[in-house]
């Protein structure tokens, strides 16, 4: 990418030409360009004709979408994902790991269980490429739960908002007692949903009909009752179990845990000596650790003066330890990043946590912190204050530090090698468009090594002894490969890491025929910030024409769409919009992920406020260097949080926004779960104005007044973002006289899954597009 101060200076009167070339620093193909020296007037530039996209009947697009799935499904087989090492119990057998994955097995669309064999040796002459070996179809079943208590199992939010799916944690250690018995404990969480709202859901299928029922708690009302439980499995020498004890917390969960909303994690220490977990207030403001001992759990007892007694066994000394908090003004981003090391010492613990909370930007750090003896006394009565639990911290080292993340979301995790002390870890060191797998020692944190290939960006697996990784890695241009690398260090210096390719589980076809990939662009926006987008290129660029743009759009927290993966799969309906003669153009803006958190934070209680100004920004920056875009035929289309913003984008701007297709769209935030919504915009109550401005339904009477600009698309059982922030849209459109047009899918959820159903939204996308803004017959509409 070429600095604004080596590009090239044209003669007098003439703009400032941008170059586009691959970069050290960033390893993708990027460019930008600088402002002009002159302005030059409208009218002095050459009028262009527009560009009108071919007009295709419904069957017409039919079919040629069937033969361009047709054509590169082949090539395009979806990659295996979230694999696990196997250590196997054979020294003298050929192989030393199993590899065990999810992968889609043939025609077959649901996942299959598969596993490889790792051989210990390799024939270095040529590429091994391992075998799939099918052990186990998985598949789902729903299971409605009509009683509001359960164990546990994670609730609706814990699993949508927080990515946490199990409800139940098994101590690593049995505790062998004097009889020579054994205790086996399992912490799990109980939840009391009675106060969380019934939601159901009618199929309008004759021939399945029937009503699902779900809680699901709207921001502003209650979450779930949550509290910790324990049960104890005491087994004899043979094995056989003796009896299983159900134990309750020595005092309520909000007693013990005050202003604890969310168990976001939990887990135990290596020894098996304490659970652990992390907890999260309403607002996603503060987070705890907290180490919970076994001993804070008594036998559950209906009789008071027994449950008396069972607590009053039990010592003051014995009581949460809160080993580390953190608080922010902007919101907590939950990961995984959280490593024990077994205790040296009665009185310490050490682990390693990724906080943003400090710098801004995701980072390691190793705390070692004194477990001290509490203040409260539960004998003498009374309830604890908020700090008589917390324990100090003797010693916080940054193990990782710059304006870049260490990734914690999604998948990624740390794997930590406690012999070499040295942590693994995926990040974005090198580049925020690209993921990569580095190293660093935590004992004497220095410089971090990477360990994977630039030009690509990677999805990484450590096995647990740090011998091997495997990589998922693609880049704009080539599909996902799938490699077994092997890991190895010279005698003399340990924790220096270098890789050795082993084996192949998936190869890469190349470059697919006929599949463009877009040019990635980045320009300083008026924010202070740098924006990254792509932008897909009409097949047939004709000079002295100017052509349809689709702007296509996610725009919400946790996600980034502009980055150096591949994008011909899940998106390779944008590749087919550009071989139809329009310009696609993705933009990141401000709220997405990867950035850090005053980038992510900048839509803070104001979603859908700043969002747009961003992606029109980035749209005139590409119109001022390429004459080829039409700024008076400009869609936009999205889903879920892009259907969002495409309702918003009609709304605010229907200047600049021609149609607007909104998929599964939030219309009222106040409709919206509690996790999700309360952490971006807060609790309702204290931002009335910022839930008004963001909610598009509220608005209605701001739509444009002409039809054929506003397509609806939803799932009729859509358990996410239900079908009810639609309808209410639908009914203020009503209301104020606006135009819409609407596809319900009756068997869908959030997320289309049946094939024909995918196919019609893909076919209904373009037939739309096509009518009411490529083609001549688009353009006579508006006239």
């Amino acid at each position: 990418m070429w600095k604004r101060s080596e590009q090239m200076k044209i003669q007098s009167g003439k703009c400032n030409m941008a170059a586009a070339m691959e970069t050290e620093q960033l390893g993708v193909e990027i460019f930008e360009t600088a402002e002009c020296e002159e302005n030059i007037e409208s009218q002095d530039r050459p009028k262009l004709e527009p560009f009108y996209v071919e007009r295709y009947s419904w069957s017409q697009l039919k079919k040629l979408l069937a033969d361009t799935r047709k054509y590169h499904g082949y090539m395009m087989a979806k990659a295996p994902h979230d694999f696990m090492f196997v250590k196997r119990n054979d020294p003298d057998g050929p192989h030393s790991d199993r590899i065990y994955y999810l992968a889609m097995s043939g025609e077959n669309r649901e996942n299959t269980l598969f596993y490889s064999e790792i051989p210990k040796t390799i024939n270095r002459a040529a590429v091994l490429m391992l075998s799939w070996k099918p052990l186990l179809d998985l598949f789902q079943l729903a299971n409605i739960e009509e009683d509001p208590r359960s164990a546990g199992v994670a609730t609706f939010v814990l699993q949508e908002e927080f990515d946490r799916y199990s409800g139940y944690w098994w101590c690593p250690e049995a505790e062998t007692t004097p009889s020579g018995s054994k205790i086996l404990r399992i912490l799990y969480e109980e939840n009391d949903e009675s106060e969380v709202e019934i939601i159901h859901v009618t199929s309008p299928m004759l021939e399945t009909r029937r009503a699902d029922s779900f809680r699901y708690p709207k921001t502003g009302t209650a979450n779930p009752k949550v509290t910790f439980k324990m049960s104890e499995i005491i087994i004899d020498a043979e094995g056989r179990i003796m009896d299983v004890v159900d134990k309750e917390l020595i005092q309520p969960f909000e007693v013990l845990f005050e202003g604890v909303e969310y168990i976001a994690r939990a887990g135990w220490t290596p020894e098996g000596k304490y659970a652990w977990s992390i907890l999260l207030d309403r607002s996603q403001t503060r987070l705890q650790i907290v180490l919970i001992s076994p001993e804070l759990f008594i036998p559950v007892e209906d009789d008071a003066m027994e449950r008396q007694r069972l607590t009053e066994s039990v010592p003051d000394s014995v009581t949460p330890l809160i080993i580390y908090e953190e608080t922010t003004d902007i919101w907590i981003n939950i990961h995984d990043i959280f490593h024990v090391f077994p205790q040296s010492q009665e009185d310490e613990i050490e682990f390693i946590f990724a906080s943003e909370c400090k710098t801004g930007f995701r980072h390691l750090y190793k705390i070692t912190s004194i477990l001290k003896e509490s203040k409260y006394k539960r004998s003498s009565g009374g309830l604890p204050a908020p700090s008589d639990f917390k324990c100090p911290v003797k010693e916080e080292i940054a193990i990782t530090s710059g304006e870049w993340e260490v990734l914690g979301r999604h998948g990624s995790n740390i794997q930590v090698d406690e012999v070499r002390r040295l942590v693994y870890f995926e990040g974005t060191k090198d580049s925020p468009l690209e993921h990569h797998l580095y190293v660093v020692s935590y004992a004497n944190p220095g410089e971090v090594t990477r360990l994977t290939d630039r030009g690509y960006s990677h999805s990484c697996c450590i096995s647990q002894h740090c011998d091997f990784f495997i990589s998922k890695y693609s880049n704009q241009k080539n599909p996902h490969c799938v490699s077994l690398y092997k890991l190895s260090s010279p005698e003399d210096d340990p924790t220096s890491k270098t890789k050795e390719f082993w084996a192949t589980i998936l190869d890469s076809a190349g470059p697919l025929p006929d599949y463009t990939p877009p040019e990635i662009f980045s320009f300083e926006s008026t924010t202070g910030f740098t924006l990254y987008g792509m932008l897909y290129k009409p097949h047939d660029l004709q000079p002295g024409k100017k052509y349809p743009t689709v702007l296509f759009i996610y725009g919400g927290p946790q996600v980034q769409l502009v980055n150096n993966r591949f994008k011909g799969v899940k998106y390779f309906r944008l590749n087919t919009l550009a071989s139809l003669g329009y310009v696609v153009v993705v933009i990141d803006n401000r709220g997405s992920c990867h950035r850090g958190l005053k980038f992510e934070g900048a839509f803070k209680y104001k979603m859908g406020q700043i969002e747009i100004d961003d992606q029109v920004e980035g749209l005139q920056y590409l119109a001022s260097r390429y004459d080829f875009i039409d700024l008076d035929r400009v869609g936009i289309h999205g889903w879920s949080y892009g259907g969002y913003l495409s309702l918003m984008a009609l709304m605010q701007r229907s200047d600049i926004f021609r149609v607007a297709i909104a998929g599964a769209p939030v219309t009222l935030w106040i409709f919206y779960d509690t996790g999700y919504t309360e952490r971006y915009m807060g609790h309702p109550d204290q931002n009335e104005q910022g839930y008004y401005l963001g909610s598009v339904a509220m608005q209605a009477e701001k739509f444009p007044s002409e039809p054929n600009r506003l397509l609806l698309l939803h799932g009729f059982l859509d358990e996410n973002v239900h079908f009810a922030h639609t309808s209410i849209l639908l009914s203020f459109l009503v209301r104020a006289g606006k135009p819409y047009d609407l596809q319900i899918y009756p068997q869908e959820r959030h997320s289309i899954r049946v094939p024909e159903s995918g196919e019609h939204y893909e076919l209904h996308l373009l037939y739309y597009l096509q009518e009411n803004l490529g083609s001549r017959i688009a353009a006579l509409k508006v006239i």
